[in-house]
């Protein structure tokens, strides 16, 4: 299937630009002159615009580097993605950064998402994880407020994932993975048309993968007390139902049934000690239909409705150790006079509903305006979130009890965008969104919220063809996050009941150049980020009950975030690619001083954000022969970064090298692999509290790490 795939992209189209991961402005350059560039389009847009041309900075990973470096979950093709990163408090990852803007937890029962997460048009935002990469066609990453396109869950910007579209050709394939740890993947795919006149298509796509999960725990004589236990299903339904109806019905089936017991009090990162190990279970039932109708004489109508049906589950044991530990510590003395007896587990059980629709009217070649120069574009959006949470936990809340919680959250929006081409290579994009949020919450605490607000976003974009090699555009984008609450906060915190606003201005500039008769590409784009009130967030620890944790977010007055990256993609020769991405950033706070749990002031005005490394970079070769011999290399890292916004606790720089060598014949293939190939031990989540009584609580520096070497072997087939 790989050979397969890779032979169709190489002689009809060009890896040069597949893995164009920078969108640059501008005309798509050379096109007429070199039909073998590919036109890649952005389908997170709204007119499924061109990468060339589109006025913002994205990235798009391609189905071939999906399947040159062996991706099977998003979380092995994140790193590929400049100042991006996620935070490791989940089995899989559900907390992104861009640009250092995003969350790194989320432990009460009110989602408000920084970072938008869409599969095929069915909104995950907050919960990502069910991210499968197998029969993927992209990965596309929009940086920067999406405000006029997404709204108020897109303020760092936005991850859309595309499944391969039905085909009307038939076509089967199979794919088998087996390694270290356990692993066994199986997946498998089919796609064609349904009816003899070819207007009914589908394509169906299962993965089943488990993994035991890199731990050890010597308490329970377990090695699967971490393991990832994932099937995710896919159907496609493609309707031509008659010259100017079209219907896309896509639905999608995960259940996730994870383990989370990641954490020692040690730091040994793979032999835990719990007697009661976590989970980390999502379940996730969703479809969108999406109607394009082309009827109209001067406009087109697009329908999106989508749904989404979630129950997830996220516990694990809070004293990472057991009874019998306890009982053989250093209990009774003056550090611990009441003893050292602590079992504790931190359980949260989630149901979210999620329901959308939007309509868009478009302008077509007929419906023109300003002398025929503009497209228009103008919509209407509205989406209901419902989700009900029992928690159980020492967080915000009284032990040996269950906090449950209900949540109700209704967005309204009209949103419109004009596009301009005003000759001689200037392009104008223009777009603005207004919504409306309503919510309210309520819990068996006695907590009862309803705010409401209205906010507005969007952008102007103005875009230049320089030469026939390069192309600049500049971006002004206004992003935004709604403001919320914080549940059963003490009497001593009740002026930090609920939280403003946040506004995001992002101001960037892209330029894109071809070199060496379109063999090389590079895209850079340098930024600067405007964040006024930002949202932060706190916890602090009871030092007279040091079990108990109240977390809260709050706003840190105005920061600056500024940066740029690069991304290049060369094709050497015939055979040999070459591609590469790197980020810089400077993401600090702005004025915000922070107590610590004996209620002393902590300045960390200017310090660095959490979770964002002020350097990314990631290198990767593909190298094929004629006679199917196949050798990717890919090496990607990260310098140090704070994991907490509330201490000072760092991560270490790193830099992971993975590998896969195979043979590859026309309609099968076979790969050896490796991942973190010198079993590098690197830190994805951190914490610096009291967590052992017999230390007097003392604080301390706790890490989970990432996953250590694995390797396998991979075979597939298609027919």
């Amino acid at each position: 299937m790989l050979n397969k795939t890779f032979n169709s992209y190489r002689h009809k189209l060009s890896p040069l630009a597949l893995s164009v991961a920078v969108a640059f402005s501008g005309q798509a350059f050379a096109q007429d002159n070199n039909p073998e560039i590919e036109v890649i389009k952005v389908t997170a847009d709204f007119r499924n615009q061109e990468l060339l041309t589109l006025p913002a900075s994205a990235t798009i990973i391609g189905a071939k580097q999906i399947e040159d470096e062996g991706n099977q979950h998003f979380e092995d093709a994140l790193n590929s993605i400049a100042n991006f990163n996620w935070s490791g408090g989940s089995s899989r990852p559900r907390y992104f950064q861009i640009r250092g803007v995003g969350e790194q937890e989320d432990y009460q029962g009110a989602p408000n998402s920084s970072v938008g997460y869409v599969i095929d048009d069915i909104d995950l935002s907050g919960l990502g994880m069910v991210s499968s990469m197998y029969d993927l066609q992209q990965v596309e990453v929009l940086r920067g407020p999406q405000g006029t396109r997404y709204g108020a869950n897109a303020l760092a910007g936005l991850i859309y994932l595309k499944s391969n579209d039905p085909e009307v050709e038939r076509e089967n394939g199979a794919e088998v993975s087996f390694g270290d740890d356990n692993l066994r993947t199986l997946s498998s795919y089919s796609t064609g048309a349904i009816n003899q006149s070819e207007t009914l298509l589908y394509r169906a796509t299962i993965q089943q993968h488990y993994q035991d999960g890199f731990r050890d725990n010597t308490y329970l004589g377990r090695s699967d007390t971490n393991k990832r236990d994932e099937f995710t299903g896919r159907i496609k339904l493609r309707w031509l139902a008659t010259d100017v109806l079209t219907a896309n019905l896509a639905i999608l089936h995960a259940n996730f049934d994870n383990g989370y017991d990641a954490w020692t009090l040690d730091n040994n990162g793979f032999k835990t000690n719990t007697d009661q190990p976590g989970v980390d279970n999502q379940k996730t039932t969703g479809s969108s239909l999406k109607l394009n109708y082309t009827g109209f004489d001067k406009f087109n109508l697009t329908s999106i409705t989508s749904y989404a049906s979630t129950d997830h589950q996220h516990a694990y044991d809070g004293d990472w150790a057991n009874p019998d530990y306890w009982a053989s510590r250093n209990c009774g003395t003056a550090e611990a006079p009441e003893g050292c007896e602590y079992d504790y587990l931190w359980d949260k059980k989630g149901d979210r509903r999620t329901v959308s629709q939007e309509f868009r009217f478009s302008s077509n070649e007929n419906g023109r305006i300003f002398a025929d120069s503009t497209d228009w574009l103008v919509g209407l959006y509205t989406m209901n979130l419902k989700e009900d949470n029992d928690l159980y936990s020492e967080y915000n809340t009284w032990p040996d009890e269950v906090m449950q919680s209900k949540y109700d959250a209704t967005n309204y929006a009209v949103f419109s965008q004009l596009d301009s081409n005003f000759g001689n290579g200037y392009n104008l994009s223009t777009g603005l969104r207004l919504e409306r949020r309503n919510s309210e919450y309520s819990d068996t605490n006695g907590d009862a919220f309803k705010p409401s607000e209205n906010m507005w976003g969007g952008h102007i974009a103005l875009s230049k063809n320089l030469t026939n090699q390069h192309s600049t555009y500049v971006r002004v984008a206004r992003g935004y996050k709604a403001g919320g609450f914080n549940m059963s906060l003490p009497a001593e915190l009740s002026d930090k009941k609920e939280f403003d606003t946040e506004i995001l201005y992002n101001y960037e500039v892209g330029l894109k150049s071809f070199w060496l008769d379109n063999a090389l590409s590079t895209n850079l784009s340098v930024f600067y980020m405007d964040r006024q009130e930002q949202q932060v967030s706190a916890s602090q620890q009871n030092p007279e009950r040091p079990q108990r944790f109240i977390l809260f977010t709050e706003n840190a007055g105005s920061s600056k975030n500024y940066g740029a990256e690069l991304d290049t993609k060369w094709q050497a020769t015939d055979n040999l690619d070459l591609y590469a991405s790197f980020g810089w950033l400077e993401a600090t706070y702005g004025d915000y001083i922070y107590k610590d749990k004996y209620g002393t002031p902590v300045e960390l005005s200017d310090r660095e954000l959490a979770h964002s490394p002020k350097f990314t970079n990631s290198l990767g070769a593909t190298y094929r022969t004629d006679n199917g011999i196949f050798v990717n290399l890919h090496s990607s890292g990260k310098s140090k970064f704070f994991y907490s916004d509330s201490n000072d606790s760092q991560s270490k720089g790193y830099q992971i090298l993975n590998a896969r060598i195979g043979y590859e014949a026309d309609s099968w293939g076979v790969y050896l692999w490796g991942r973190n190939l010198f079993d590098k031990k690197y830190g994805v989540r951190g914490f610096y509290f009291g967590n052992e009584p017999d230390l007097g609580w003392a604080d301390k520096q706790y890490i989970r790490y990432g996953d250590p070497r694995s390797m396998g072997v991979t075979a597939n087939i298609s027919f």
